[in-house]
């Protein structure tokens, strides 16, 4: 047995939840694994292993520098038949789904990889100045730029509050308008901290925290993309099969959870019928009532666990 995540971190990457989703997803020799973000492998060493050189695996990534961390997983896993998709995974997966590929595990760990947070000049991170990009994939047309400078005020409200839940949106797109252009990410968190009330600046977190999630969100359209890639996922799963989500903030988890919560009821009937008459059953079933959440331990090794949750079905 290979030694936990914990035992194996890395100075490069370590990937969260590594040891339960790896418990719950229960990977057995012969099985297909498609891992629909791929990002530096963490993940895919730990259930490929588990394989013991029988069965397939599918990567799947938008981001165009997983590329050599796939070639070293090849080399060490080549007996898997290793296959890497680039794309956005919701459209792979649909794709695989309509051309009845079939697999016994699909993995999403979504939000942003470590690789592009490490690298300052994607401009994922408020702590280091780098251009205002976010793109997950560097060939998008869509940068977080151009956002912010031709988006309306309402418009950047709109956005800050849906997919940040920031309490501040109004007064910080208010302050966004009045001083573009705006290029830069330290530009960008000056803005937000002259916007917001004094005493919120040193509260919970960073103050641009949830202004760059909402900017990343809407560049990558990440909730668009999980809403098209569960249902796909779902259908390539042989029954049996087990969908394993690992979400990073409370839009993800909401979406998850729903999805996971329908799959178990089966019946969609209004609740006042008296009786079943859609005649629809369960197909799926959730292995825990609430999603699973990084030991002290494991945020201590990895503090980007800390917000880390993780679902996982099993179709019936």
């Amino acid at each position: 047995m290979l030694p936990s995540v914990l035992q194996r971190k890395t100075s490069d990457h370590i990937p969260v939840l590594a040891d339960d989703v790896r418990r719950l997803v229960a990977v057995k020799p012969g099985e297909t694994v498609v891992d629909a973000t791929f990002g530096a492998g963490g993940h895919a060493e730990l259930l490929a292993a588990d394989l013991q050189g029988q069965g397939r695996y599918v990567a799947v990534d938008r981001d165009p520098t997983v590329q050599p961390y796939f070639e070293s997983f090849k080399r060490r896993f080549g007996s898997l038949q290793p296959r890497l998709l680039r794309g956005e995974f919701s459209l792979v997966l649909e794709g695989l789904a309509a051309n009845d590929v079939e697999a016994d595990v699909v993995l999403l760990d979504l939000g942003v990889s470590s690789m592009q947070l490490d690298v300052p000049a994607r401009g994922f991170s408020y702590a280091t100045d780098a251009p205002l990009d976010m793109r997950m994939d560097p060939s998008g047309e869509l940068t977080a730029a151009q956002l912010v400078n031709e988006e309306s005020e309402r418009e950047l409200a709109n956005i800050f509050k849906r997919y940040g839940e920031e309490r501040y949106a109004r007064q910080i797109a208010r302050s966004i308008v009045r001083r573009r252009p705006i290029d830069s990410t330290a530009e960008l968190v000056d803005v937000i901290k002259s916007a917001i009330p004094a005493p919120a600046r040193f509260g919970d977190g960073h103050p641009a925290k949830r202004v760059f999630q909402a900017l990343r969100i809407a560049v990558n359209d990440e909730l668009g993309a999980l809403e098209r890639a569960l249902p796909a996922a779902f259908a390539m799963l042989r029954p049996g099969g087990r969908l394993a989500v690992i979400s990073f903030h409370s839009l993800e988890d909401r979406m998850v959870k729903q999805f996971m919560r329908d799959g178990e009821r089966g019946c969609t009937c209004p609740p006042d019928f008296p009786v079943c008459v859609c005649g629809n059953e369960p197909v799926l079933r959730a292995l825990s009532r609430r999603p699973l959440r990084a030991s002290e331990d494991e945020v201590a090794h990895n503090p980007r666990a800390a917000s880390a949750k993780l679902r996982v079905a099993v179709k019936v």
